[in-house]
């Protein structure tokens, strides 16, 4: 049972401004962890379908490719098959999808990420470092907006706009690009009860999509091979694919990694955890210091060695850390493809499941920067199995790239105004801005 609440005011604020209904089911889910209905924690929400905020049954049905499928009535998969096409079909799930993570395991690793977040961020990070270095005030989320909006410049190879002047990108094609990301993003917004949908729906979709890809075919053809989309073609990924693989970046991989950075940032000074981060950094930069390890929580010995890459830093810790406590991608559905029982409920074939995701994370508790590595949820935020998001190690590059900046001179942070953004998708500030104490 949870006594106290899963995390701040602030973050609880942020959920419901941006959608209540949304809000008080991922509260209630948190809430029924601890009182499992008939014994299963698995549930059947009239209008929704079955849920569930156990970390080990979400896990299990997003591993279970044969019971469950992202292409049924709540995956994601039957809204992109809509947009984008039935060759979303062959290659969102089964043999396809198999063949083309693959192909692309190599588009996101570690270093390739880093390089990725260096060559479109420094410049720009260095601007904002300024900033604070000088005695201003930064808004992080505006500045989390643009960095990402910098980034799907770059991935998509998007060419500079017909008579721009000076260099690009620029602040305002980064935000014009993100905003962009954000109204396909939106089509979703009505889908909690189905993913279904309407001819005006799709209409706006591809559109959108269509605007986005259309520096994608000459990038294709030309991008050098250090480019992603150079590195799509040379992987072997044709056109289709690869401008599938776009429209993905752009939904799975804007709002949410802006989101993330803003919400990171606050979450670190609300609590005052920022103050234990610092002291983690100045204690590794000591000569002779050893990389720390978080202590281990519970009686599971073997969680220490279950660390993802880096997280022995501080600030990987707190990225993971603040991953977990906002999950911003907050509910993953799934199509029922087979009868099967899962968490002692019995689920059939052609019902959906809607998984908790922020729910099932909150259960580890408060935010705290040196939480050790959480077992049972384990990256349950960037999902599991075969769908694991394929650009993770990119999203945990972005977040740490802004929080060395943020809190480079080893100073503490303050808020100074706050703002949530209201009836959007992801939960997220409009406004966040911070200068240092």
């Amino acid at each position: 049972m949870i006594h106290t609440l899963p995390t701040t005011r602030h973050e609880l604020g942020l959920l419901y401004r941006a959608r209540p209904a949304m809000a008080g089911l991922l509260l209630a889910g948190t809430a029924a962890q601890g009182t499992p209905l008939g014994g299963s924690p698995v549930r059947k929400v009239p209008g929704i379908g079955w849920v569930t905020a156990d970390p080990v049954v979400a896990r299990t049905v997003l591993r279970d490719h044969r019971s469950f499928t992202i292409l049924g009535e709540g995956g994601v998969g039957n809204l992109w098959a809509q947009i984008l096409g039935d060759w979303v079909l062959d290659l969102f799930d089964g043999a396809g999808h198999h063949d083309l993570r693959t192909r692309t395991r190599e588009l996101f690793t570690e270093a390739v990420s880093r390089d990725l977040v260096s060559a479109a961020w420094d410049d720009r990070i260095a601007v904002a470092g300024e900033v604070l270095r000088s005695g201003g005030t930064l808004d992080v989320a505006h500045l989390s907006r643009v960095l990402v909006g910098r980034m799907v410049i770059c991935l998509l190879g998007i060419p500079r706009p017909a008579g721009h002047g000076g260099s690009w990108p620029d602040d305002e094609g980064a935000l014009r690009i993100f905003e962009t990301g954000e109204r396909l993003a939106s089509v979703a917004l009505g889908t909690a009860g189905s993913t279904i949908l309407t001819p005006a729906q799709v209409a706006t979709a591809q559109g959108i999509v269509a605007e986005l890809n259309a520096g994608i075919p000459d990038g294709w053809r030309d991008a050098p091979p250090d480019t992603l989309l150079g590195r799509c073609r040379e992987l072997g990924l044709g056109l289709t694919e690869t401008s599938g693989l776009a429209s993905l970046l752009m939904v799975a991989g804007t709002e949410t990694a802006a989101s993330a950075m803003g919400r990171i940032t606050a979450l670190l000074i609300d609590t005052g955890e920022q103050h234990r981060m610092l002291a983690a950094i100045r204690a590794a930069a000591e000569p002779g210091a050893t990389a720390p390890t978080p202590v281990v929580e519970g009686d599971d010995a073997r969680a220490a060695g279950l660390l993802n890459p880096g997280e022995a830093d501080p600030v990987e810790n707190v990225v993971r850390e603040g991953l977990r406590v906002t999950s911003p991608a907050s509910v993953i559905g799934r199509g029922v493809a087979a009868d099967v029982e899962v968490g002692g409920a019995q689920l059939r074939a052609g019902e959906r499941i809607m998984l908790l995701v922020w729910s099932a994370n909150a259960a580890a508790g408060p935010f705290r920067a040196d939480r050790s590595y959480v077992r049972e949820s384990r990256q349950l935020w960037f999902g599991a199995g075969r769908h694991l998001c394929l650009g993770a190690a990119l999203a945990r590059a972005e977040i740490g790239t802004l929080l060395r900046m943020l809190w480079s001179e080893d100073r503490p942070l303050r808020v100074v105004r706050r703002r949530a953004a209201r009836g959007v998708l992801i939960p997220a500030w409009s406004e966040l801005l911070v200068t240092r104490t």
